[in-house]
Order: C-alpha cells, then sequence, then structure tokens
C-alpha cells in the first residue's frame, strides 16, 4: 500500500472529507511519527504497533559491484515493531484469498 492508496481508503471511509484534507491528515501523522523519532521519542500506536529508532554502530561493508571494503559510519535506523492485534489479525489471514490491488 502506497501513500495515496491508503489516502484513498481514508476519503472512501470519511466521506465528509475531502481527499485534500484527507492528504493533509495522512501527510501531518506521518510527519508526527517522523519528527517524533527524530527526537530520540517512541510512538506508539495501541493495536497497531509501535516506532523506534535503534543505533547501529559503525562498520566495515563492501561495496557489492567491486568488492571493496567501505567504511559505514554509525546511524540511526528506524524500527517497527507489530502491536498484539496486529499480530493477530496477521496470523488469522493466512487462510485469506490474497486481496487485489486498488483501481
Amino acid at each position: 500500500m502506497t501513500r495515496s492508496d491508503l489516502i484513498a481508503i481514508v476519503a472512501a471511509r470519511f466521506p465528509t472529507l475531502t481527499e485534500k484534507d484527507t492528504e493533509v491528515a495522512v501527510k501531518t501523522i506521518l510527519e508526527a511519527i517522523g519528527r517524533t523519532l527524530a527526537q530520540g521519542d517512541r510512538v506508539e500506536i495501541r493495536g497497531f504497533g509501535s516506532f523506534s529508532r535503534n543505533h547501529r554502530l559503525a562498520r566495515n561493508g563492501r561495496n557489492p559491484r567491486t568488492g571493496v571494503a567501505v567504511a559505514v559510519p554509525e546511524k540511526y535506523v528506524p524500527h517497527f515493531t507489530a502491536g498484539k492485534e496486529m499480530r493477530e489479525r496477521i496470523a488469522g489471514a493466512v487462510d485469506d484469498p490474497p486481496r487485489q490491488p486498488l483501481a
């Protein structure tokens, strides 16, 4: 699912919102999550999961094309952990047929 798919689904679910209002709402939520993670805080959405950031230490990597060793600096990366309700929903969906993509 892409951001535009999400916007279309939310706009269809709430007909009182225009698609532009829905786009602004989705963008604002995603920006808030990103800003919170950048500040070092954690975001938890009950029934969905939590976002946090993980610290990766500096290491030596390899350029896959040339095989030359490359120093990879330390960095923070986003991490998502699915909540219990989400894990159960996904585990129960194994028997469901795959959904058709949105038009």
